[in-house]
């Protein structure tokens, strides 16, 4: 694949850098302020938590990767493209409006404030609009493969030069719907974000490649999907992000040592935001003097399918 990644947001409790989500979440961390972190008068008023926490980590990647700059954007509109996983993001709203119109009926009490946020489009548009990003938009909320998918996407839209890079966030809010529908009683209430881009794209702007993304697969399991990203030449990773403690894996990709990150443990049920934060860790883990290929993995086994990212140290072919 010739995509890389060039710049992240994370607005979680507790973390301030990709290095960050390969050490203990802090106790009693507190939740996100977006408005602490852009301003009150950005764009945060009558949007819902999801889109609150989205604009706060877009901006932190754009700003990261070099496309946004005081100015606004640096490069033209139209290059940039915006996919957005999250599969809770704005149950609270839609739940709300649905029960005042049960209610009240259709044209009785729902809040012209609500209306537009209960498009299931809201978090992807919200971001094109308010960034001038004006490539291809699309919402993904396929479950627990969602984050994952949505950065395999995003190489394969800039590959095919749909767009030049694309901005990738995944969201999920905690609040007493999200609960009441997973059965959580912890949940992400946070935001990950990465930017895919095209290799000669990024080398034209000169932008520094954090990581590049070497292979996507899906299957039907965790150890079916680890033996098809290791691959004919059966190359171990260096380090893997995957799902549970990697205990009870037969496939010979995973030798004994390996080091396994698992960040679902770290901030409860992460659903779509676990994919996008898989990616970011593997950017904190190069940062951190970390070398070899890092596989990325969620989802699981049985009928859910799993997916899976490769993903190299810059330089390495």
């Amino acid at each position: 694949m010739n995509a890389v990644l060039t710049g992240v947001g994370l607005a979680l409790p507790g973390v301030a850098t990709p290095k960050d989500l390969l050490a203990p979440v802090p106790d009693g961390a507190e939740p996100v302020d977006p408005a602490a972190r852009i301003g009150k008068k950005k764009g945060l008023r009558f949007k819902d938590r999801a889109t609150q926490l989205a604009l706060a980590c877009a901006n932190e990647a754009l700003t990261d990767a070099g496309l946004l700059g005081p100015e606004g954007l640096t490069v033209p509109g139209e290059t940039v493209a915006v996919l957005v996983a999250s599969n809770y993001g704005n149950v609270d709203t839609v739940c709300s409006v649905v029960d005042t119109i049960a209610a009240d009926g259709a044209t009785g009490g729902v809040s012209p404030m609500d209306t537009p946020n209960a498009s299931s489009n809201v978090i992807a548009s919200t971001l094109a609009i308010k960034y001038g990003l004006r490539g291809p938009n699309l919402m993904v909320c396929n479950g627990a493969t969602s984050g994952l998918d949505a950065v395999r996407w995003a190489a394969a839209l800039v590959g095919a030069r749909r767009a030049d890079r694309a901005l990738v966030l995944a969201v999920e809010p905690d609040n007493d719907m999200v609960r009441r529908l997973t059965g959580a009683d912890r949940i992400v209430d946070g935001a990950a974000a990465v930017v895919v881009e095209r290799r000669a794209a990024a080398a034209v702007r000169g932008a520094e490649v954090r990581a590049q993304v070497s292979s996507a697969v899906r299957a039907g399991s965790v150890e079916a999907c680890l033996e098809q990203l290791a691959g004919d030449d059966r190359t171990p990773p260096a380090a893997w992000f995957g799902p549970g403690d990697g205990q009870g894996l037969t496939s010979s990709v995973l030798p004994s040592g390996t080091v396994h990150h698992a960040l679902a443990d770290a901030f409860g049920e992460a659903s779509a935001v676990l994919g996008v934060l898989q990616c970011a860790g593997t950017i904190g883990w190069y940062a951190n003097g970390g070398a070899g290929p890092v596989y990325a993995l969620a989802g699981g086994d049985g009928d859910d399918a799993t997916a899976g990212l490769a993903l190299l140290a810059p330089g390495r072919s």
